[in-house]
């Protein structure tokens, strides 16, 4: 890749949020982002008001539970896009709040298997899927910056109860960061899983901003020749897993 050559980042579950966020830091950086969303009328909406900062944006209708929308985006960025240079996994789901306990997760025996199979469909396996695709283009042209989001609430380390679907979710991401950034060794291409901390994107109570939330996720997507690959990372540091 030449210094000169204008770089191209896809971010999924971008029409708000951390998300929103992340394409909102890139776009200065010089990318040209893509802002995926599985409602594309949101997507365009949100893609909109980046554009009136003047970035370049652009919505693209993405759910990770179809896999025809994933072929069709790994098609187009093949055919008519030539090279993904960054991919945030972002997108993801959480569904196990406890109803009857504000603030408090389902436990394990109250979890549903409905429930946590949504979780790991849309957290796991799609984001699987896209990368596979992504990560082949990324080969090809040995250059790719891959960040997948995770959470302390998958460190094995550190493991406790409730939300065992979410849990599961961030355990295998993590598992999938080693697997590609193993398979990858010798290449150009870097991936990460980071740990945002608790960042205020659907509780006031969390002691980050959305801002301070991405920071480590937009450092990782544009790390440079030989910077860390197969670490799970928090605030610009490695953390157990």
């Amino acid at each position: 890749m030449t210094g000169d050559e204008q770089k191209l980042a896809i971010v999924t579950g971008a029409n708000r949020g951390m998300g929103f966020e992340t394409c909102r830091q890139l776009g200065p950086l010089g990318y040209r982002v893509i802002l995926t969303a599985r409602d594309i009328h949101a997507g365009r909406e949100a893609a909109g008001k980046l554009k009136g900062e003047g970035l370049q944006v652009e919505a693209f209708q993405l759910d990770l539970n179809r896999p025809e929308e994933i072929a069709r985006l790994v098609m187009i960025a093949r055919r008519d896009w030539g090279q993904v240079h960054t991919l945030v996994n972002n997108a993801g789901i959480y569904l196990e709040r406890n109803a009857k306990v504000i603030g408090k997760n389902i436990s394990v025996f109250e979890s549903r298997m409905e429930v946590i199979r949504s979780i790991l469909e849309t957290n796991v396996l799609g984001p699987l899927s896209l990368s596979q695709g992504i990560i082949a283009i990324m080969r090809e042209n040995n250059y790719g910056r891959v960040v997948n989001l995770s959470s302390g609430m998958g460190q094995l380390s550190d493991m406790y109860g409730g939300a065992p679907g979410f849990r599961l979710a961030c355990v295998c991401t993590n598992a999938l960061t080693r697997i590609f950034a193993h398979e990858l060794n010798g290449t150009n291409v870097l991936v990460n899983s980071v740990d945002p901390g608790w960042v205020r994107t659907h509780t006031k109570e969390a002691t980050r901003s959305i801002e301070e939330g991405v920071t480590t996720t937009v450092w990782l997507a544009t790390l440079p020749d030989g910077g860390p690959s197969g670490l799970f990372i928090r605030d610009k540091r490695p953390i157990a897993w």
